[in-house]
């Protein structure tokens, strides 16, 4: 089992950063891929960027690209996303996501809430 804790979001202009930061615990050696997905109120869940956890290659939604950046600290167990240049349109809860183990299970953190508006 993999547990996953978020904690960074809160209330931004539009233009401004925030980071978000995931620590995973349990069997984290085997984890594969983590992720950052979000969802607005009345929306879908989507994804908003991936790494994998061995080599580092990462993925982004188009809405971000150029703006938050995923990465990822071994040691640490933790996954960040920094997102800058923020608009209203990211507004959301932030969920992260782990892929584990062989059978590719799911883990979700409990989200956290990212707000930008003047």
């Amino acid at each position: 089992q993999v547990q996953l804790v978020e904690s960074g979001g809160g209330l931004v202009q539009p233009g401004g950063s925030l980071r978000l930061s995931c620590a995973a615990s349990g069997s984290v050696f085997r984890i594969n891929v983590m992720g950052w997905y979000r969802q607005a109120p009345g929306k879908q869940r989507e994804l908003v960027a991936t790494i994998i956890t061995s080599g580092g290659s990462t993925n982004y939604a188009d809405s971000v690209k150029g703006r938050f950046t995923i990465s990822r600290d071994n040691a640490k167990n933790t996954v960040y996303l920094q997102m800058n240049t923020l608009k209203p349109e990211d507004t959301g809860v932030y969920y992260c996501n782990a892929v584990y183990g062989n059978l590719r299970r799911n883990s979700w953190g409990q989200g956290t809430q990212v707000t930008v508006s003047s």
